[in-house]
């Protein structure tokens, strides 16, 4: 199998052929002797454990045997984009998220791609993810997926290049922003003479973007600017719950639970120690299935019964909408290019991975013939669990999920194995390549598409392993973007057209709209 590393032309690396965006920093790193790496690498597990900087573990516990909060491990290398690559990645997850937001509207309204036969009927009506109270609920802007978590893998193509993959959709509620800006905080403090021989776009800024986002998709009736926004969370024992107290705490937007929120005649108001407040944008971190329980879980205590009359009625924003996860179920993900060509009448940018649609009689005799081959995924599934990675498994494992598969094949979809791309990371004994993707984050809102110059690189620790989830023993790297161009990145969409600017076009664009 090919393989294509991040900052070496050639593995194992002989002391040559460092690519152009990285030999900077590789004069730099051979310069650092070991024992000062690892130094620095027990103070940024310090100050992340005295932070807080941490995760939830259900039913598990940490390396003391404490409880269930972990760190996630944070490796001193960072992952480098050369500002061309990111400009055209840029754009092509500016079309599919706008793609997919036109998707998410015309499902609950006039259903257009589903009369023209693009994607199949029964993969929306029987679809877990499918919310039957959202049709005909007009939402402000038509924006359903206001923060987007795209995930973003490279492997090498048939010439041996490296080439980015769509690897997954997130546009429920995405997570991993906090370590982002987390890892530039960390790194800038650690190595702060890299920054001024680096010309590294800033991430810092997040924060403000979303402010931003969240109050443009405020009610028709509230004025964005002084909107009322605060930040859902289910508590304190949400694996998350860092990052919903970090953002909120970041935007100056108060964090709430469920029980601080009351709707009355359709409105909501949360309880604050001067009386009740009225809130117009709630950027909610609780699955749809917790938000109301008069509409869906009735025994849920995580949101807040009549939330959804006072959505509905167009008193409040729900970001990300509900229904939102119609989107990004795993079985709709092979129809995306579809979408981009439907709605916006464009070919796609960024790829999708192969895909086999278990539900298929066709594809699902393939994937049962090739296993030992396959990646295999759960629909529903998220954190690399639900997952069969063939080439890594048993014959056990394999025979196992053989079963599950013909016992309930639409629940599944297959992928062949990528040799993702590899980054060197700092292991015990010194540098060694592990397995990387990326998860750029895409904020939405009637007026424009904005990112910052990043995203949250997830680094697969175990040689060999291809799982870099945090739950499962992945870390994460700092994300730099190379270049001195716009610091905002903001691409201006106007209502109905895809984004398609030519670079030099879309920094006059990004620039004018600071």
């Amino acid at each position: 199998m090919q393989k294509f590393d991040e900052m070496y032309a050639m593995l194992p690396f002989d002391g040559s052929d460092v690519r152009a965006h990285y030999k900077a920093y590789a004069q730099w790193l051979a310069r650092q002797p070991h024992a000062t790496m690892q130094a620095r690498m027990a103070e940024a597990e310090m100050i992340f454990r005295r932070v807080g900087i941490t995760f939830a573990v259900y039913g598990d516990k940490d390396e003391s045997g404490a409880g269930t909060e972990r760190l996630i491990p944070f490796d001193l290398i960072p992952r480098i984009i050369p500002s061309h690559e990111w400009l055209r990645m840029q754009q092509g997850l500016v079309q599919r998220v706008t793609a997919l937001n036109r998707f998410i509207g015309d499902i609950y309204h006039g259903q257009d791609i589903l009369r023209a036969g693009i994607v199949p009927r029964d993969l929306i009506d029987g679809n877990a993810q499918f919310r039957p109270q959202m049709q005909g609920v007009q939402v402000p802007g038509n924006i359903y997926a206001h923060i987007a978590g795209i995930d973003i893998v490279r492997a090498p193509n048939a010439l041996g290049e490296g080439e980015y993959y769509v690897l997954e959709d997130n546009l429920r509620v995405p997570s991993g922003v906090s370590y982002m800006l987390e890892n530039r905080k960390m790194m800038m403090r650690l190595f702060p003479e890299l920054f001024s021989s680096h010309a590294v776009e800033p991430v810092a800024h997040y924060p403000d973007l979303l402010l931003d986002t969240l109050r443009a998709s405020a009610p028709p009736a509230a004025a964005s600017a002084s909107a009322t926004v605060v930040v859902l969370t289910p508590g304190m024992y949400n694996s998350a719950y860092f990052e919903h107290a970090f953002l909120a705490q970041q935007m100056g937007v108060e964090l709430v639970e469920g029980q601080d929120l009351v709707v009355r005649d359709k409105v909501v108001y949360m309880r604050t120690t001067r009386g009740l407040q009225r809130v117009d944008v709630i950027y909610r971190r609780v699955d749809d299935d917790f938000l109301d329980p008069n509409v869906f879980r009735p025994t849920s205590t995580l949101g807040c019964s009549g939330l959804m009359d006072a959505y509905c009625a167009g008193n409040v924003t729900i970001c990300n909408a509900v229904g939102t996860g119609i989107a990004d179920d795993k079985s709709v993900y092979p129809y995306v290019p579809d979408m981009i060509r439907f709605y916006l009448g464009e070919e796609p940018i960024l790829n999708n991975v192969p895909t086999w649609l278990c539900r298929k009689p066709d594809d699902l005799k393939y994937v049962l013939d090739h296993l030992p081959e396959l990646v295999v995924k759960e629909v529903h599934g998220a954190g690399g669990y639900g997952m069969l990675i063939g080439p890594t498994s048993s014959r056990a494992e394999i025979e196992d999920f053989r079963r599950a598969l013909l016992a309930n094949p639409a629940g599944y979809i297959a992928q062949p194995t990528l040799s993702l791309s590899s980054c060197p990371t700092m292991v015990e004994a010194g540098v060694a390549p592990r397995h990387i993707d990326l998860r750029p984050f895409v904020l939405s809102s009637s007026q424009q598409v904005r990112m910052v110059a990043g995203g949250l690189t997830r680094v697969a620790l175990k040689e060999g392993s291809l799982v870099v989830n945090s739950s499962q023993g992945g870390g994460t790297k700092d994300t730099w973007v190379m270049g001195a161009g716009s610091v905002d990145h903001a691409a201006h969409i106007p209502p109905g057209m895809a984004q398609t600017m030519r670079p030099w076009a879309m920094e006059q664009s990004l620039s004018a709209g600071l």
